[in-house]
């Protein structure tokens, strides 16, 4: 998977001329949304559709220009709608950050066993080819240690590192405030971990789970189990493969 980090500032959540961009709506500094003509939301759809696809399969460090292409529409129509390729990437990986979340909320709710419940996660998370797109800064691990070095870097979600045999802490580190009315990355990148933590405690604590796995580890089955292939069929079925054995590597020996 090739995922290149990127930095977005507070600022690059701002649409041109002050709006805010979101699916269906532009709004402005005024706070009403102005409901985009049908065929600016059909560019929008598209543009976001071909980003998923481009950024999946080459990457986050995939220019614009291909993202455009994929679209049908002109490289100028993808700047209207995101002033910089920072403020569409940060776009989709929002939303696959929040689909990720959800489809944990849903194996937690609907799989009364621990290892069960942990599993049907990782298979629909996988299957739905999202680990092409978890954002970086989920993938990142980190000790206390690593905290003053990382004053002033980008916002990333950590984990601390197991203290006397402990589960791992999560927190995320360099949080800022948010401005007012606009999204969190750090909320959303927080609410995957932290449902993501319940599924490996429970898996854990059921000792279906190896004491020493974390939710980086699980995010990082994730991203590996889902290589962009150019068959999907081939694509399928190498996913369900690995992802057997990662599932199997992740399993305590005395399950």
């Amino acid at each position: 998977m090739h995922i290149s980090d990127f930095h977005g500032s507070a600022t690059a959540l701002s649409a041109e001329s002050g709006g805010r961009v979101i699916a269906g709506s532009t709004t402005h500094g005024t706070g009403r949304s102005t409901p985009l003509r049908v065929d600016a939301q059909r560019n929008l759809e598209h543009v976001l559709r071909a980003a998923r696809e481009v950024f999946g399969e080459l990457g986050y460090g995939a220019p614009m220009e291909d993202v455009a292409r994929r679209a049908r529409v002109g490289v100028g129509t993808v700047y209207r709608r995101f002033p910089s390729k920072d403020v569409l990437v940060r776009r989709i990986a929002e939303e696959e950050t929040a689909r990720l979340t959800e489809q944990a909320k849903s194996a937690l709710g609907q799989e009364e066993e621990p290892w069960q419940a942990l599993s049907r996660f990782l298979r629909t998370s996988v299957a739905s080819g999202a680990g092409r797109l978890l954002p970086p800064q989920v993938l990142r691990v980190g000790s206390a240690e690593e905290d003053a070095e990382d004053e002033g870097a980008a916002r990333v979600p950590q984990q601390r590192q197991a203290v006397a045999g402990g589960a791992p802490e999560l927190r995320v580190v360099g949080a800022r405030t948010p401005v007012e009315d606009e999204p969190s990355e750090d909320a959303g990148a927080g609410a995957l971990l932290e449902v993501v933590g319940r599924l490996v405690d429970r898996a854990r604590e059921a000792g279906e789970l190896r004491a020493d796995v974390t939710v980086a580890d699980v995010l990082l089955v994730i991203a590996t189990a889902a290589p962009a292939l150019p068959d999907p069929a081939q694509q399928a079925a190498a996913s369900a493969r690995l992802l057997d054995i990662l599932l199997e590597g992740l399993r305590s020996r005395t399950a």
